[in-house]
């Protein structure tokens, strides 16, 4: 996953959706930088968080830096603890994701409120849930791909 992997991600996070889904959109691009933290650990840094946050921010019309930093926080803990939270088995992993989805979702949370916007608590949760579920579907679909292409080598 590359820059067009990212820029898919961001084009995701605003295409419109039906009122009654739209507050369970899984956060795109938190879920696609965490799983470029794990899967390719030095190729996703923080200015790349940094620079998808400020984009997700102008295309969302946020305050302009509060994606930015959620996402940088983020990534710096997965990227911190890299080492240590790659040989947890997939299901710890996916608990440690939520985790970091949970962070970042309380981090606009705390934003919001500095800033005096409220959001209903479906759209704070909901994104988190969703979220660990398409991560953890990535992650088992990939690593199944991974093996099956080793078994042929």
């Amino acid at each position: 996953m590359g820059v067009l992997g990212l820029i898919l991600m961001l084009a995701l996070s605003v295409v419109p959706l039906p009122e009654a889904v739209a507050p369970f959109r899984p956060d795109w691009v938190a879920v696609a930088l965490l799983y470029g933290c794990f899967a390719a650990p030095r190729k996703f840094s923080l200015i790349t968080a940094f620079l998808c946050g400020l984009a997700l921010d102008s295309l969302t019309g946020s305050l302009l830096g509060q994606h930015a930093l959620a996402l940088l926080v983020i990534v710096y803990l997965a990227e911190r603890f890299y080492l240590r939270i790659r040989v947890f088995p997939l299901s710890q992993l996916t608990v440690v994701i939520m985790a970091l989805l949970a962070l970042h979702q309380f981090m606009l949370f705390w934003i919001d409120g500095v800033a005096g916007r409220t959001v209903p608590l479906v759209e704070r949760w909901g994104p988190v849930v969703t979220g660990t579920i398409v991560w953890a579907l990535l992650t088992a679909l990939t690593e199944r791909g991974r093996r099956e292409a080793q078994a042929y080598i």
